[in-house]
């Protein structure tokens, strides 16, 4: 099965949260072919969540996993570091009060 683009999923991405009403932000542009894609959720209360993509032995799938999570500086001083070691990641920031970032929906989360 052909690998979608990073551009084409976060262009997707981008619409659902959209079509939820649930802002979010292209902080950082990454590689369109091949970059890997961070969301930063920002509940807007001083507090963030870092998710990145890894894959669940347990379960043999990928998943969306906390990478920093905490007070927003915190979370964003991991994802500088992040950055300062993969110039081609993807990074959109979500705020949502509620917490609502998407990544467990239906083909977001697989």
């Amino acid at each position: 099965m052909p690998r979608l683009t990073a551009r084409f999923w976060v262009d997707a991405y981008m619409a659902r949260l959209s079509i939820a009403d649930i802002p979010a932000f292209v902080v950082a542009h990454g590689d369109d072919t091949a970059g890997a894609v961070l969301v930063k959720l920002n509940t807007l209360d001083g507090q963030a969540t870092a998710y990145t993509r890894s894959f669940d032995l347990m379960r043999d799938a990928r998943v969306w996993a906390p990478l920093a999570e905490g007070h927003e500086d915190q979370v964003d001083a991991a994802i500088a570091r992040q950055r300062a070691t993969d110039p081609d990641l993807w990074v959109i920031e979500v705020e949502d009060r509620h917490g609502r970032h998407l990544l467990d929906e239906p083909g977001l989360s697989d």
